[in-house]
């Protein structure tokens, strides 16, 4: 089945972009960016930026405002069973291009796992002029290195240097 991604959240405040590759079942299935209630990524900036975590999904977005992050996918649309980043295939980018004529202050892109970083290097390409930096997963599913949430804190911590 061919899966259509999310329109991007941005606004002309936004300096830092934060990429995922897809939206799970999940969070298609809700309508919303990391909707899946394990994903690790919402705890992460409310407590990085020292903030609690609110159920309302208006106002986890209104703390990327904020902060000036914007947050979209690199596929537009692809084919996957699942929700698992390695049976992504038949994939399409998001209009990049557009978006950073949109979006012009957006001067650095962080990668929320490996295969975003690896889809936009491939679709898209990397730009002179912007960094780049691919931060650990907040997916649930542990690696040998990120068992938890708090293993992933330290490194995400880079966020609110960005900002």
């Amino acid at each position: 089945m061919k899966l259509e991604g999310f329109a991007p959240v941005a606004d002309e405040n936004s300096s830092v972009l934060l990429l995922g590759s897809m939206p799970s079942e999940e969070s298609l299935r809700r309508g919303q960016y990391y909707g899946n209630p394990r994903n690790h990524l919402w705890p992460l900036l409310f407590q990085l930026f020292e903030r609690e975590l609110p159920d309302d999904y208006g106002q986890r977005l209104q703390l990327l405002r904020e902060q000036g992050i914007a947050l979209w996918d690199v596929l537009a649309r692809c084919k996957r069973k699942g929700s698992l980043d390695a049976h992504i295939r038949e994939e399409e980018a998001n209009d990049f291009a557009a978006f950073y004529e949109r979006y012009p202050a957006i001067r650095t892109v962080i990668f929320n796992d490996a295969k975003a970083e690896e889809l936009y290097r491939k679709l898209v390409g990397l730009e002179e002029g912007r960094t780049y930096l691919r931060l650990p997963s907040t997916s649930p599913v542990p690696t040998a290195v990120y068992r938890r949430m708090e293993d992933k804190l330290e490194a995400w911590r880079v966020v609110t240097q960005l900002v």
